[in-house]
């Protein structure tokens, strides 16, 4: 669904327009999520949701944790019991 590239998921539209995007920044042992962008013509349909989730599924393949950054990720984080293990505070 999503291509990976630059600290990066995203989806184009067949156009070749972005119409979804998360990005984050990484060290050491910490991703930080910075930005996620859903077109409205795509919102309400979970895209969002399973941006964050690619970046939390990197994590773990990395053993890193996360900050979430970006209002709607940390809001995610904050209302979901399931990234409380992989959320570095």
């Amino acid at each position: 669904m999503f291509q990976h590239k630059n600290n990066r998921f995203f989806m184009n539209d067949e156009n070749g327009k972005m119409v979804a995007e998360i990005t984050y920044s990484v060290s050491d042992k910490i991703i930080i999520i910075d930005h996620t962008f859903v077109d409205p013509s795509l919102r309400g349909q979970g895209i969002a949701s399973k941006l964050v989730d690619s970046v939390v599924e990197l994590a773990k393949k990395e053993n890193k944790k996360i900050i979430p950054l970006c209002p709607y990720a940390k809001k995610l984080f904050e209302n979901s019991e399931a990234y409380q293990k992989i959320w570095y505070r």
